[in-house]
């Protein structure tokens, strides 16, 4: 059996070589996409947690949260208004174009939503807005490219 030249042996390695590239690409596209996908699925929860936990009880006057909301002094209108708040973000949530925009302004209410806990309740379930603010400021940072999309489209209708 003849031996293989070495234009032969370079052929070789180079499709071997190519054949190795796609994989690495490939297995890092998976990665890529998993990743995607996790973090859609938080999105998806963290609208249903809004829409559903925190947005329907104070849109709809339930008691406990009209008596929250008197305790806080704020009364019906501020009951309302930040429930119209969430239920807007949970949608925004799930919307590509103001995703990130969404979950940063969900952040600035939990931050609200703290203070009050803290001041008002005396700290009673102060640590949930802190534990959602972890979520959100991961959607905010990791879809941040979409920020430029939407100034760009505000920019040019304006």
């Amino acid at each position: 059996m003849p031996k293989p030249t070495a234009s032969v042996a370079l052929a070789a390695s180079t499709a071997s070589t190519a054949s190795a590239a796609p994989v690495v690409a490939e297995s890092a596209t998976a990665r890529g996409r998993r990743a995607r996908l996790a973090l859609r699925t938080v999105q998806v929860l963290l609208a249903l947690f809004y829409a559903i936990a925190s947005a329907l009880p104070k849109l709809i006057a339930h008691p406990s949260a009209v008596e929250s909301f008197d305790r806080i002094g704020w009364g019906s209108a501020g009951m309302y208004t930040i429930g119209a708040l969430e239920l807007a973000g949970a949608v925004a949530l799930l919307i590509p174009l103001l995703q990130s925009v969404a979950a940063m302004a969900l952040s600035a209410l939990m931050v609200g939503a703290f203070i009050v806990q803290l001041t008002v309740f005396d700290g009673q379930y102060a640590a949930t807005p802190l534990i959602l603010i972890v979520p959100l400021a991961l959607i905010a940072w990791a879809r941040r490219g979409q920020n430029a999309r939407l100034w760009g489209l505000v920019r040019s209708r304006a």
